[in-house]
């Protein structure tokens, strides 16, 4: 199993490669909105919120990259109320 983890002023999201699907895991997903309904994984955890990307799924690279800018956009939000 791969991991691979990308940080913005602090974690944003990793992906992990299972023998069945790929997960990625946005550390705060739960602060972030997600209004094409991408996460579908990890719904009743506390703070992250995760997306499972199984052979043949279609991806919407748009809301992908509008989740990914909101997880970096929180992060940079929360280093300023430090």
């Amino acid at each position: 199993m791969e991991y691979r983890v990308w940080t913005r002023d602090g974690l944003v999201c990793s992906a992990g490669a299972f023998k069945d699907h790929v997960k990625l895991n946005f550390f705060n997903g739960a602060s972030l909105k997600d209004p094409k309904g991408m996460f579908n994984a990890g719904l009743d955890a506390k703070n992250t919120r995760a997306i499972d990307f199984s052979e043949g799924d279609s991806i919407d690279a748009s809301a992908l990259k509008d989740l990914i800018r909101a997880a970096v956009a929180h992060n940079l939000s929360a280093g300023k109320k430090r």
